[in-house]
């Protein structure tokens, strides 16, 4: 059974949508509606969404910048975008978001449904257990094998910081025999590193299943990252899948997209898919985004730094190199400096969340800018410092409040909620009765 979000500041198409799937015998446990993209992240935050199914223009938060939003929260939500734009610009910045149709309004309803079919019966494919996906792989190895001398080659570019000139020729010349394409001139790295040991069930991986197992890695980098990012994938150890990124100045330049967020959003769905579908624990690290292919050997240093933190949080799986503080000398603090570190970080996080939280479209990504962390990392030390998740902590300060000036005040409903930082006096009661069991107008009498 699925749970569906429908985002739509049209109310109308929002009970159009809902009846369709309602009626479409699809196996759907519960549909919710949204009028603004602030309305959609409450219920992705706080109730177990499968799909979203979103429009591109909605005021305050388009569809895209929901979508980034949605992927930083719950990175394995599926999106489809619903958009009255047929416009390229929009229906490939949403692809590279990871959503799985652009539908164009006004919607034909067989082609909807038959795109929510196509989402939930992927969702829906079952996990092998370890012994019968290795034996699938062995059965069915076909495919085509990754070129060792590309493989090589891109190592070589990663690993060998400074070339005189004729080393440098020669690596240029076999990067175009290869079929390698790095013009940047913006570049970041993402490394998958498999913890075989994780695999439970089958007591050790032969050398030749763990080669199957990392080639399955670079299918689901593959397939994750598609035509819409433009990436060279490769084998970086015997254990390692690493990602080298790139963009032009166009699309680095787009106001409209948070690269590092984006990056982080790719390293969890990583994380996410090979644990589902592998059934192995992997560590991801991400670099920095820096200008210029002679910084792949210090992006490459990055991820495998970042990658270390793993040892220190080995109850975390995505690390970007830039959440870190690394001595002047690249030592790595001690733990006394880390917790230090990571206690003013959630600190500086409730202080701004309490002075805050009544702000209408407050986001996890504000919070976590001004705190110059990730989003990923900020609402992991939250949980673990604080044992509640961030986005908790700011519906209970808004109920806390809302309470308040309903027992002490003849504010009315339209009020209190404008108060605590909710855009419709509706979404306001639906959260409120969620949290305390009954609904304003009952706690006033």
């Amino acid at each position: 059974m699925y749970n569906i979000l429908i985002a739509d500041d049209e109310p109308l198409i929002c009970r159009g949508l809902a009846n369709l799937l309602d009626s479409s015998g699809l196996h759907i446990q519960q549909i919710y509606t949204a009028h603004n993209g602030y309305e959609a992240l409450d219920y992705l935050k706080m109730e177990s969404i499968d799909l979203l199914l979103t429009d591109i223009q909605m005021g305050a938060m388009s569809g895209i910048e929901l979508m980034q939003q949605a992927k930083i929260v719950k990175p394995w939500v599926q999106v489809i975008v619903i958009s009255a734009h047929e416009t390229f610009q929009y229906a490939q910045l949403a692809m590279r978001l990871g959503a799985k149709d652009y539908l164009i309004k006004p919607i034909n309803s067989e082609q909807l449904l038959n795109s929510v079919r196509h989402v939930l019966l992927h969702m829906d494919r079952p996990m092998q257990d370890q012994a019968a996906l290795l034996s699938d792989l062995r059965d069915h190895f076909r495919m085509d094998q990754p070129d060792p001398r590309k493989m090589d080659t891109l190592n070589r570019i990663v690993n060998e910081p400074s070339l005189e000139m004729g080393a440098l020729a020669e690596l240029i010349a076999l990067e175009k025999e290869c079929g390698i394409e790095l013009r940047g001139p913006y570049y970041a790295m993402i490394k998958v590193r498999l913890d075989f040991a994780s695999g439970g069930k089958t007591g050790g991986i032969a050398e030749h299943d763990a080669w199957l197992l990392r080639y399955a890695v670079l299918n689901i980098v593959s397939e994750l990252l598609g035509k819409e990012w433009n990436h060279q994938s490769f084998y970086s150890s015997e254990r390692d899948v690493s990602v080298i990124v790139q963009w032009d100045e166009m699309t680095y330049g787009d106001s409209s997209v948070d690269n590092i967020n984006q990056l982080e959003m790719i390293g969890r769905s990583l994380h996410f898919n090979i644990r589902k579908y592998l059934g192995f624990q992997s560590v991801i690290g991400i670099s920095q985004i820096l200008k210029g292919r002679e910084f792949l050997p210090e992006l490459n240093n990055q991820v495998d730094k970042a990658i270390v933190w793993n040892r220190v949080h080995q109850d975390h799986y995505v690390f970007y190199f830039g959440d870190f503080k690394w001595g002047p000398l690249g030592e790595e603090p001690t733990d006394e400096d880390l917790a230090a570190q990571n206690n003013l970080i959630v600190e500086k996080a409730q202080e701004y969340v309490v002075a805050n939280y009544a702000q209408k479209g407050l986001t996890l990504n504000e919070v976590a800018q001004k705190n110059h962390v990730s989003p990923n990392y900020l609402s992991y030390l939250f949980k673990k410092f604080t044992g509640t998740n961030l986005w908790e902590y700011v519906i209970k300060l808004r109920m806390e409040e809302s309470k308040r000036l309903i027992m002490s005040t003849d504010l009315r409903r339209y009020e209190i909620s404008e108060r605590v930082g909710y855009e419709s006096p509706e979404h306001f009661s639906k959260i409120f009765k969620k949290y305390f069991g009954m609904s304003p107008s009952e706690m006033k009498k």
